[in-house]
Order: structure tokens, then C-alpha cells, then sequence
């Protein structure tokens, strides 16, 4: 499906892996986008852009991810009408997306997902383990997990593990939930 011009005309197309796990694939238009998703060449899959979370309230969620985690708004759009409604299989789809970006200029982001209508959306179930088949989690590469781990902690952002622990083969890393109950993996690989 093609958006509309306020998203730039992008096309998008959702669906499901076999695991039932939700995906997207873009193509976006010469202009629009990052650098980095130009000049393919004959490349099908140019890469992952970003990963996109349901969101209660924006403005909480972004102040988590940049105040605590260093990313930064990039965009913000509100999507309606037919053809949201036809990507998302839901009437009446009024999402207002926002995407942030880490510091560093190739990673990928995340985006935001807030729907504004229908309000039917159902939290994530508070007892979510990381075994479970529905556990979804988005992982960070920082530099400084321990520093990053004090700075969580005084914000009391919970924590899934005790602290940060050490996995072997110079990793180190832990796992937070933010303020809508997304599971974030954070590590450190020291070399």
C-alpha cells in the first residue's frame, strides 16, 4: 500500500513470520528516509530501520527513551484514513508515530505507536517472562552499561534483572521494562 503524500508516499506492507511475530517491510521513495537506505543497487533488503512498539502516551514513553537511553525524535505523523486502516486490519485507525533515533547515525530506531482510535488496544500482561512464547524484547549496544544501569536506577526504572550480569565471552548486560512494560535487553560487550 502506498501512504499518503503526509508520510511521503512510502509503501508499506504488513505481516506475519511463521511464529506469528508482526513484521513490516518499506520502500521509501528517492528523498525520503535516511542516507543510509539509498543506493541499494539491486539489493532487495537494504537492512532493519527500526522497531515499532505500541505506546499508552507518547510523551512519557519519549521522555523515557530520551532522557534515560540518549535517543532523539526524528519524526512525528499522525496516520488515518483508508489505507492505515487497511495495514493495520482495524476501522477507524488514528495512530499518532513517532521515531526516534539512537546517537549513533546507522543504528536502528524505534517508533512509537500510539492509537488514538479504537482505544480496544490491550496492555502487555505484567507477568511476561523472558521463556515466554509472547516475550518480545528490543536490545541496545551501549558503552557503558554499569554507568547506564546507576543512571536507571536512580530514575527507578524496573528492572528485570537484579543488575547488570556478566554472560560470558566479554558481555555484559540487563534487562529493564519501560514505562508500557517493553522488555529492553541493554549490553556491553567488552573487548
Amino acid at each position: 500500500m502506498t501512504l499518503p503524500p503526509a508520510n511521503g508516499f512510502v509503501r508499506a506492507f504488513k505481516f506475519r513470520d511463521p511464529d506469528g511475530h508482526p513484521l513490516e517491510l518499506l520502500y521509501l521513495p528517492p528523498g525520503q528516509g535516511r542516507p543510509l537506505w539509498t543506493g541499494g543497487g539491486d539489493r532487495l533488503f537494504l537492512g532493519i530501520d527500526h522497531s515499532a512498539i505500541s505506546v499508552a502516551e507518547t510523551d512519557r514513553s519519549e521522555a523515557f527513551y530520551e532522557k534515560l537511553l540518549g535517543m532523539r525524535a526524528a519524526y512525528e505523523v499522525v496516520n488515518r484514513g483508508p489505507t492505515q486502516e487497511s495495514l493495520d486490519g482495524t476501522f477507524g485507525a488514528v495512530v499518532q508515530i513517532t521515531g526516534l533515533r539512537p546517537p549513533a547515525e546507522t543504528g536502528p530506531g524505534v517508533e512509537f505507536l500510539e492509537y488514538r482510535t479504537p482505544a480496544t488496544g490491550r496492555p502487555a500482561p505484567v507477568d511476561t517472562e523472558s521463556n515466554d512464547l509472547a516475550h518480545v524484547e528490543l536490545a541496545f549496544t551501549v558503552d557503558d552499561l554499569d554507568g547506564l544501569v546507576a543512571k536507571l536506577r536512580e530514575a527507578h526504572a524496573p528492572f528485570v534483572s537484579p543488575d547488570a550480569v556478566d554472560l560470558g565471552d566479554g558481555r555484559h548486560a540487563a534487562m529493564i521494562r519501560d514505562p508500557d512494560g517493553h522488555a529492553i535487553l541493554l549490553e556491553q560487550i567488552k573487548r
